[in-house]
């Protein structure tokens, strides 16, 4: 589409997802006085190199490209005033990343610059501009600007080494996890994928480990295999999210970066005064900022090394006294959680955490007036049943028939459950359809929940569908949230056809 600047048309030519692939600008120009009005089209060319011959090694010295433009050598002085002149609006070079006005380097202990043009030929340049500069008492000379590995994109240089019939699709796409990118390469890239980790490393600086995910999936623990593209073997990662600091293994944990705002979504649902229990809680991504705003939490994972670092980042964000720590079946969790926090409540909600200024006025002494409120009674009742295992956390649902039961435990058959919850919790479970209709979605959703809870899910049950993101060509991750029946909690229903 052309770009109007002034009364001038300049053309940008891209090249599939480059966008500055090839850096042409062409429009109507004047011929000087000389030779009869002409239209000129003007070309700089500025993408880098051809190097289809690269596949398993980056070459980074065979990108590199001499630019000649025409140049005017003027007084320091006089470049500002000819930079903001309308008569060179258009013909001033605007190339990113290179200056518009260098240093002479014919003429070192001169006073003059030069302004750099964006024409290569000295008859190119319209009369407005030409007059001006005779005005200016300016002289023209050539100026060769020097192009190297450093000044294109990460998806310019990888267009210009993949074979053309795979330019179509961009793999410079990846999500970062502290320093760490991983990518999802489709297979045609593949050859390509250690000049692809390269090139993702070199062109984002804050990068130090880049891999790709595999296809397999470890079928116990839910996360991603993934091999080396580039860069360090280093997949302890810190990221912050949520106000909250996490350390973990990438290789050896689920995490995804995608889901920050769902995880976001859900803390804010929370009352501070509330209890959470978070069936597959990872690292604590639903846990930990829950736990910042005051609630109580109960996180859970069966993965060894999520609960190793899930205690570690309880510990480093300061909330160990709202969260306890479990390891143990998703299945086995449910079905005790209530009986145990009602034997072992968790400690009242106190108000908010202190700031950081306020926890250095407290160290100093001064915490009479900063101390929060009254603590209110122990937490003994769960408001909130996280379930972020979308492969399958809706198999899990059928461990909630019976949580409220009269216990045979003699130790717990003085708790009425029952009674305690006069309030049913609210249940939040992640799930995979393949249904893209948004109402044939929430069917299919809400037929396999009622299905393992054994009911019918009512008005009563407070029932929401929430569309959390699209995962694949046909394939979209939602959460469904609901109250959970009593009938179900109680152990009171039926088989559900």
């Amino acid at each position: 589409m052309p770009l109007i600047i002034g009364f001038r048309s300049f053309k940008i030519h891209a090249l599939n997802t480059a966008p500055r692939l090839l850096r042409h600008y062409s429009g109507p120009l004047f011929s000087d006085a000389r030779c009869s009005i002409m239209h000129r089209k003007v070309s700089i060319d500025t993408s880098p190199p051809a190097a289809r011959w690269m596949k398993d090694t980056l070459v980074r010295s065979a990108f590199h490209r001499t630019v000649p433009v025409i140049a005017a050598r003027l007084p320091a002085a006089k470049t500002g005033p000819v930079l903001k002149s309308e008569a060179m609006r258009g013909a001033i070079i605007n190339l990113p990343k290179i200056r518009s006005v260098v240093a002479d380097v014919e003429y070192p202990d001169g006073d003059d610059k030069l302004v750099l043009l964006r024409v290569q030929h000295e008859a190119d340049l319209s009369a407005d501009a030409r007059s001006y500069l005779i005005t200016q008492n300016a002289s023209l000379t050539t100026y060769n600007i020097e192009l190297g590995y450093d000044y294109w994109t990460a998806d310019e240089i990888l267009h210009a080494i993949l074979p053309e019939e795979l330019l179509d699709g961009s793999p410079t796409g990846f999500s970062s996890t502290g320093h760490l990118a991983h990518m999802n390469l489709n297979d045609e890239y593949l050859p390509y994928k250690h000049i692809i980790g390269q090139v993702i490393l070199d062109k984002n600086k804050r990068l130090r480990t880049v891999v790709n995910k595999l296809d397999s999936i470890d079928s116990q623990f839910r996360f991603f295999k993934m091999e080396l593209l580039a860069g360090e073997p280093n997949y302890i990662v810190e990221h912050s999210e949520s106000d909250c600091r996490f350390t973990f293994d990438f290789s050896r944990v689920y995490w995804n970066s995608r889901l920050q705002t769902e995880h976001a979504r859900l803390a804010d649902m929370f009352q501070p005064q509330e209890l959470i229990a978070d069936v597959f809680a990872g690292v604590g991504p639903f846990a930990l900022p829950a736990a910042k705003k005051g609630c109580a939490v109960l996180a859970n994972d069966l993965n060894p090394e999520s609960y190793k670092y899930l205690t570690l980042n309880i510990k480093d964000n300061k909330v160990s006294d709202r969260v306890r720590a479990s390891c143990e079946d998703g299945r086995e969790f449910i079905r005790h959680a209530a009986i145990r926090v009602a034997a072992d409540p968790l400690p009242g909600f106190t108000g908010p955490p202190l700031s950081q200024s306020q926890r250095r006025a407290q160290s100093r002494g001064q915490s009479r007036e900063l101390m929060p409120p009254s603590q209110l009674p122990p937490r003994k009742r769960i408001a909130h049943f996280v379930m972020n295992l979308p492969d399958s956390a809706i198999t899990f649902l059928d461990a909630f028939r019976g949580i409220l039961a009269p216990s045979s435990s003699p130790s717990e058959s003085d708790i009425d459950l029952g009674a305690l919850y006069d309030v049913m919790p609210m249940v939040h479970c992640h799930c995979f359809t393949r249904e893209m209709d948004r109402e044939a979605a929430e069917r299919d959703i809400r037929h396999r929940v009622e299905q393992e809870l054994g009911c019918v899910l009512s008005s009563e049950n407070e029932v929401s569908v929430h569309l959390v993101r699209s995962v694949a060509p046909n394939k979209e991750m939602y959460c469904i949230s609901f109250r959970l029946p009593r009938a179900t909690a109680l152990g009171e229903v039926a088989h559900y056809e």
